[in-house]
């Protein structure tokens, strides 16, 4: 049961009867309980006995408003164990289904559209899809590398919890959610938060996306992956080598045992023009004449009734896509369109609602925030006022304390004025005192000239003395030049007669002092070379073998980007039906917008390789599966679901038929 809930629905006996003529009962008793679930609600209800699998399947259509009928059926386990699907022709009763107090069946997708956004009008349709693509992405039935898983998960939080909004969607609010397969959590050394994360970068991204475009966009990712879409059974074929048989929207896929995600080649359903099975043997005839029929073996005779079951209704699809489409599905996509417009210009009102009144909120925060700036000045206002009016009162303290202060001075300017007048009375009795003090100071001068006469007179004397001294000394000098000149001949007669060494000898100098003879100093050799500077020999073939290795690497990148591969477009045969130019044309308009899609999702792949990257240092090596193994050796050949499928039909019917006999 999904984790939307579950909402149970009980259509009474005579109300419902009244309003659906079909189930309008003749006797009582005749009637039984039925639950039929959805991935997102209970419904029950009760049947009349001779009720047909029609009957039930158009009252659960009716009942959720679903008119994209076709994609879906009514499954259940038999009173064999058998899953199947319910036959709409033939009655409920009929069909092996247990006996029990209630019989219950699951509405499901029986068949898979070629491109959800082409195909899928309706929401409910859309939605029903998505529950049941993304249970099967969880329970690892449809495999899924981690990192589109992380972006998976993104839209789904996106259809469930709307825009991203930091203030409400706090850490491990995700924790609780069953969003990444449980495959993929045991693969990296990552804790819950640290996946809650990376959710949350793409989370972000989708903001302004309503639920249904979140999931369409889970749809266009899902259904590239390999496994998305495919029914399988094992097969056997002449050689009874074990297969894997995979019915698809597109044709029929021959997969080995080991390997369900690289088919090893194809049938489109135009090449196909007969499907019959006889006991276990399983019989398609191609639509080429010279190619032998496709035969192979399955386990169960039951199991070939589903496969044929499958073949025809997905055999209807593909040849209804290639038609015009008629006047229902027409009027749904106009409806569909009109929703979508209506839906549009009601988001674009509430997204211009959302901003006026995320304005208003922005205008009343900053009013409340002006208003808490305003209060606070008031209070610093107030503040300043008591201060003030504490500093005025401090200052009459002053004024009265200065008012004292300038009594006392006062007080002690009379006191200074008549200590004046004392002064000046002593003052006049000094002047005598000055006289007599004149005096004494003229005679003191007469006593210091003599003192001068007698000092230069000691100068002259000292003068005289002085220059007899410096004759006294020249006369010393004299007599030392004298000497030493003699000592100078004597010592020069005595080194003549001792040889001379080149290295050192000894000497005098003018003052009669020894002095050291050297040797002349050696010259230095330059550090470099004059002139320009040549390379080594060596060095120059090491500068020529690196120029010829760029050149080649150029030449070869040039081959490389200059050459594309190109492959023969592969002539479809059409089913008998339709014409072969006709079919060829359909293919190639649907290889052409494939190729389209491919260009426009350049920069999603980007980020899922960004992503890859980033986990890839966290991974752990042993926990990896078959299947990742397998998709890391694609990744790193740069093969996709399309461009392997281009691969395994190149070639005629015939030499695929020789080639799966030959597996």
């Amino acid at each position: 049961m999904s984790k939307f809930g579950k909402c149970g629905l009980m259509v009474g006996d005579k109300k419902m009867k009244d309003k659906m003529p079909p189930f309008r009962r003749k006797k009582a008793g005749k009637s039984f309980p039925v639950k039929v679930c959805t991935l997102d609600a209970e419904l029950e209800f009760n049947l009349e006995w001779r009720a047909t699998g029609r009957d039930l399947f158009d009252l659960v259509c009716r009942t959720i408003g679903l008119r994209e009928t076709w994609y879906f059926g009514l499954q259940y386990e038999d009173s064999k164990g058998f899953i199947s699907w319910l036959k709409l022709d033939k009655k409920v009763q009929d069909q092996g289904i247990p006996q029990q107090p209630q019989t219950a069946f699951m509405f499901l997708g029986k068949f898979y559209p070629e491109d959800v956004a082409e195909e899928l009008v309706q929401e409910v349709t859309q939605h029903l899809f998505f529950l049941q693509v993304k249970q099967a992405i969880l329970s690892m039935d449809i495999y899924c590398p981690p990192e589109a898983s992380v972006l998976l998960a993104s839209y789904a939080v996106q259809a469930k919890y709307g825009d991203y909004d930091e203030a409400t969607h706090k850490p491990g609010m995700l924790a609780s959610e069953d969003l990444l397969p449980q495959r993929v959590i045991d693969q990296y050394q990552m804790t819950p938060e640290m996946w809650e994360d990376r959710i949350k970068i793409w989370y972000a991204d989708h903001r302004g996306m309503s639920r249904d475009e979140a999931e369409m966009e889970y749809l266009k990712i899902a259904q590239d992956l390999e496994m998305y879409g495919v029914n399988y059974f094992p097969i056997c074929n002449k050689k009874d080598t074990e297969l894997w048989l995979g019915v698809t929207a597109l044709g029929l896929n021959i997969y080995e045992k080991e390997n369900k995600l690289t088919p090893k080649t194809t049938f489109t359903w135009s090449e196909i023009r007969h499907i019959s099975f006889d006991d276990k043997k399983f019989i398609i005839k191609p639509v080429e004449k010279s190619s032998p029929n496709f035969v192979f073996f399955s386990q169960k005779v039951r199991m070939n009734k589903l496969i044929l079951d499958l073949c025809i209704g997905n055999h209807d699809l593909f040849m209804r896509r290639r038609k015009p489409d008629t006047m229902e599905v027409q009027q749904m996509k106009a409806q569909a369109k009109e929703e979508k417009l209506r839906r549009q210009i009601e988001r674009n009102k509430l997204a211009r609602e959302k901003q006026l009144r995320e304005a208003a909120e922005r205008e009343r925060a900053a009013m409340e925030q002006r208003l808490v700036q305003y209060q606070e000045e008031i209070r610093l206002a107030n503040e300043a006022l008591r201060r003030s009016e504490e500093t005025a009162d401090l200052l009459a303290e002053k004024s009265r304390v200065a008012e004292e202060e300038a009594m006392l001075l006062s007080q002690k300017a009379a006191e200074a004025e008549q200590e004046i007048t004392r002064l000046r009375l002593g003052a006049m009795k000094t002047e005598e005192e000055k006289v007599h003090l004149e005096r004494k100071t003229r005679e003191a001068e007469m006593l210091t000239a003599r003192l001068v006469d007698e000092s230069e007179r000691r100068a002259a004397e000292a003068e005289r003395l002085k220059d007899e001294l410096i004759k006294a000394r020249l006369a010393e000098k004299q007599a030392k030049e004298k000497l030493l000149e003699f000592l100078s001949r004597s010592a020069y007669t005595n080194i003549a007669l001792q040889p001379l060494s080149s290295q050192t000898g000894v000497g005098m100098d003018g003052g009669g002092g020894l002095l050291a003879v050297l040797p002349p100093p050696t010259a230095v050799p330059p550090l470099y070379p004059a002139g320009g500077q040549v390379l080594p020999s060596e060095l120059q073939a090491d500068l020529r073998a690196l120029q010829l290795a760029d050149a080649t690497a150029a030449a070869v990148a040039s081959v490389g980007v200059g050459t594309v591969l190109t492959t023969a477009p592969h002539d479809l045969n059409a089913y008998d039906l339709m014409a072969d130019g006709d079919v060829e044309q359909l293919s190639l308009e649907i290889e052409k917008e494939r190729v389209e899609y491919l260009e426009k999702s350049k920069h999603l792949q980007e980020q899922l390789r960004e992503l890859r990257s980033e986990i890839e240092v966290l991974k752990v090596g042993e926990k990896q599966s078959q299947l990742d193994q397998l998709h890391d050796e694609q990744v790193r050949l740069g093969e996709t679901k399309y461009s392997t499928l281009r691969k395994v039909k190149s070639g005629s019917t015939k030499a695929r038929v020789a080639f799966f006999e030959e597996l």
